[in-house]
């Protein structure tokens, strides 16, 4: 853990990152619920140890409507079933499983249960998303952005 300064202006000194990646996240966006988005994003950021984006995402999850407490507690989303819908829970689980790749792979029962709430498309656009959150994450934490600014 560090609270050293930042390391160095990652986007200014590598600005042909920031569009592309901003680009993915928005075509992965389409047409998902954006509360849902949200608590994607804040999740694996999470999970990421991203100061920057979980500031950013929960600035942006209570402006789409989501409540205080289902953000305070999302960190422990699995003992709070009642607060998540099956739905929401699978989408989750999925975002765990992307993001920390246990053993090397997504397992079959996360995708499946997923799949069985999400659309083909829907399920691409989730994988997409969560694919792009965490190399928001690896950009900011390595850079080590912090919490309100850009570099």
């Amino acid at each position: 853990m560090s609270t050293a300064a930042p390391r160095l202006p990652l986007y200014r000194l590598a600005p042909g990152v920031y569009a592309p990646l901003h680009a993915l996240t928005k075509a992965a966006k389409k047409d998902l619920d954006p509360t849902l988005v949200e608590l994607l994003l804040i999740r694996a950021s999470q999970l990421n140890h991203c100061a920057f984006c979980i500031d950013m995402h929960v600035t942006d999850a209570r402006k789409a409507g989501e409540t205080e407490q289902r953000i305070a507690l999302l960190d422990a989303w699995e003992e709070a079933p009642e607060l998540y819908t099956e739905k929401e829970r699978a989408a989750l689980a999925l975002a765990e499983a992307v993001t920390l790749l246990t053993e090397g792979f997504v397992p079959d029962a996360v995708y499946e249960h997923a799949a069985a709430h999400f659309e083909e498309a829907e399920l691409a656009r989730l994988i997409a998303l969560i694919t792009a959150i965490n190399c928001w994450n690896r950009l900011n934490v390595a850079a080590r952005i912090p919490v309100g600014g850009l570099s």
